[in-house]
C-alpha cells in the first residue's frame, strides 16, 4: 500500500465519517468496545509508520549556516534548526500539503518541535535579486491607504482564483503593522488573512531584509493562534540573518549595481503593483491539512471507542 499521507488522510477521513454517519443515525456503539474499525486502525498506524520514517530522514542543521548561493549565512545557535531546499520542499508538500511550486533556500525551525507537531511553526527563506531596495519611503507610506490597495487586490485576484477553483482569500487586516529598522535594514509585517468561510484566520507574518543586490524574504507558515509566541521569537529570527561580505546595504555602489523598481512601500504590497494600486498577486504557504483531518479523525476515535485507541496525534511518538 502506498506509503503516501495524501492516500492515508483519505482512507482515515472516510472512517472517520461513516463512523460519524453511524452515531448520528442512531445506529449503537456497544457499551464497552474497545476495538476501533479495522481500516481505521490499519490507516493510523500507517500514518504512525510514514511519521517515523518522515522524521528520522529529516537532516537538521543548527549553529552557522551557509545558505544556498552564498549571499547570506544564519547563526541559530541551539535554539533553532534549518532544513535543506530538498527537505523544506518535503515538509510544505508531503506533510503540510501545499502544491509544489518554485525551491526556498530552506526553513527555519524552533527547536523543540518538529515539522510535524501541531504546535509546530516555520519560516521559509527566499532571496529575491532584483536590485538595491531604496529605503527613502519608510518613513513617508501610508499603511493604512496600502492595506485597502491591498484589499481591493485580493478582490480582484478572487475573481481568477474562483474561477480556477479555489476558495476567494479575505484580507482581514493588519496582524502586525509594517515596521522598518533603519539601523538592520531589515522589516517586518503580518496579515491575518480568511480562506473561503473558514472560521479560522490564517496569518501571514514576513521579514524581510535588505541586502546590495536584492532581499532575503522570510515568512512564517503558522496560524494566527501563533501569532504572540511569533511576536516574541521574531527577533531571533531577524538577528539571525545577516549577508555576507560583498551582498550587505551598505556596501551599494551606485555606479555600478542595479537599484530595484519598488521601494519598502512594494515590498509590503508584493513588489508589484498595477496603475490602480491593486495588488496583482498573493502567494502564500499552508500548514498542516493533512494534520488537522488526522487530528479530526483521532478525535471522532476517541469518541466512538471511549479513548481506548492508542493511535497518537502527529508528532507524540
Amino acid at each position: 500500500m502506498s506509503n503516501s499521507p495524501w492516500r492515508l488522510v483519505r482512507n482515515l477521513a472516510a472512517v472517520a465519517v461513516v463512523s460519524v454517519a453511524a452515531v448520528t443515525s442512531g445506529v449503537a456503539v456497544a457499551a464497552g468496545e474497545e476495538t476501533p474499525p479495522a481500516d481505521l486502525e490499519a490507516a493510523m498506524e500507517q500514518m504512525r509508520q510514514w511519521q517515523k520514517q518522515f522524521e528520522g530522514s529529516l537532516d537538521r542543521k543548527t549553529g552557522v549556516v551557509e545558505l544556498p548561493g552564498g549571499m547570506a549565512s544564519l547563526d541559530l545557535g541551539q535554539e533553532y534548526y534549518y532544513l535543506s531546499p530538498a527537505d523544506a520542499r518535503r515538509v510544505l508538500t508531503e506533510a503540510w500539503g501545499n502544491p509544489a511550486a518554485g525551491e526556498t533556500l530552506g526553513m527555519i525551525f524552533p527547536a523543540e518541535y518538529s515539522p510535524l507537531d501541531e504546535e509546530c511553526w516555520g519560516v521559509t527563506i527566499d532571496y529575491t535579486e532584483d536590485g538595491y531596495v531604496s529605503d527613502e519611503d519608510a518613513n513617508s507610506i501610508d499603511y493604512d491607504q496600502l492595506l485597502k490597495d491591498m484589499q481591493a487586490g485580493t478582490v480582484e485576484e478572487n475573481k481568477q482564483r474562483e474561477q480556477a477553483g479555489f476558495e476567494p482569500i479575505r484580507l482581514v487586516g493588519w496582524a502586525s503593522p509594517p515596521r522598518y529598522d533603519a539601523a538592520e535594514h531589515k522589516l517586518h509585517w503580518a496579515k491575518e488573512l480568511q480562506f473561503g468561510e473558514s472560521e479560522t484566520n490564517t496569518l501571514n507574518y514576513n521579514i524581510r531584509a535588505l541586502g546590495r543586490k536584492g532581499v532575503l524574504e522570510l515568512n512564517f507558515v503558522a496560524d494566527m493562534s501563533q501569532l504572540p509566541e511569533i511576536e516574541r521569537r521574531r527577533g531571533d529570527v531577524m538577528s539571525a540573518v545577516s549577508f555576507n561580505p560583498g551582498y550587505r546595504y551598505s556596501e551599494f555602489d551606485p555606479s555600478i549595481d542595479k537599484i530595484a523598481a519598488y521601494g519598502i512601500g512594494g515590498l509590503v504590497a508584493g513588489k508589484v503593483l498595477v496603475k490602480t494600486g491593486l495588488l496583482l498577486k498573493l502567494a502564500l504557504i499552508f500548514k498542516k491539512f493533512w494534520i488537522v483531518l488526522l487530528l479530526a479523525g483521532g478525535a471522532v476515535a476517541k469518541k466512538l471507542f471511549g479513548g481506548k485507541s492508542d493511535s497518537p496525534a502527529p508528532g507524540t511518538t
